[in-house]
């Protein structure tokens, strides 16, 4: 059997947290194989994906604004499920995950898995990284790998009542933070070959279309040259913002 680790992480904290709960999963059930399925990856062809009645698929998303990124949402409607079992994770930084996880629960639904298991779990902020900026820690990830070992003895399906969010969902908002590019660009084209949505010119890396650009800070994330950027003021504005809410560390909930 397969367990597919199927995620959504421009900067990496949600690949984090599911990396802890596929990999627990496929040391303790023999004869499992892990195959990992990068939802930021642009040119793969998600309808591909055969997954059987008896693998696992583990599904992880961060929160924008309280929502599954419609990006991710996109390319996990492509996937059957053909009545496999999957654990679903949302990750948030540090403030709230709003209607998230009951999202994904009902995206994921919709594709004829039988969710087994739920988690939310803290990540570094993907714009005001001073919040969860060292989450998951070695804790978390010591509770996750337990969260993947119950899952594993679960008898039961999940039922969505357990869960925190509302139907319908709060209203979808983008972040008009959109990264500017500094003259420290070397033009290695890393941000273009990696940008989820390709809103970032491959022949003038610069270049942003701001059309395309869901704020995701992939490209601030992985440039080598910190060249690019999100505008200080703004992230100043977000920061305060965030004050309130996202400075006392909130623990992680698990749903079996």
């Amino acid at each position: 059997m397969k367990v597919y680790e199927i995620f959504f992480s421009p900067t990496g904290g949600t690949k984090k947290a599911a990396d802890a709960v596929a990999e627990e999963i496929v040391n303790n059930i023999d004869s499992s194989i892990l195959e990992k399925v990068d939802l930021t990856d642009y040119n793969f062809d998600f309808s591909s994906l055969k997954i059987d009645k008896d693998d696992i698929a583990v599904i992880a998303v961060p929160a924008y604004a309280g929502r599954v990124p419609s990006t991710a949402s996109k390319r996990i409607l492509q996937i059957q499920g053909n009545n496999a079992k999957a654990v679903i994770i949302c990750t948030y930084g540090n403030r709230a995950y709003d209607d998230t996880m009951i999202e994904l629960y009902d995206i994921v639904s919709s594709l004829n898995f039988k969710i087994v298991s739920a988690a939310a779990a803290v990540a570094r902020h993907s714009i005001a990284i001073k919040y969860a900026s060292n989450r998951p820690d070695e804790n978390d990830i010591k509770k996750l790998k337990e969260f993947a070992y119950n899952t594993i003895k679960a008898s039961s399906f999940l039922d969505d009542n357990k869960l925190n969010g509302n139907r319908p969902y709060k209203k979808m908002s983008n972040v008009p933070l959109v990264p500017k590019t500094s003259s420290k660009c070397t033009n290695c084209k890393l941000c273009a070959k990696k940008c989820p949505v390709q809103a970032i010119d491959i022949n003038n890396p610069k270049i942003i279309d701001k059309t395309k650009c869901i704020s995701c800070m992939r490209c601030v994330h992985i440039c080598h040259c910190s060249a690019k950027s999100v505008n200080k003021f703004m992230l100043f504005l977000v920061n305060l913002a965030l004050k309130k809410t996202c400075s006392k560390a909130k623990d992680y909930e698990f749903y079996i």
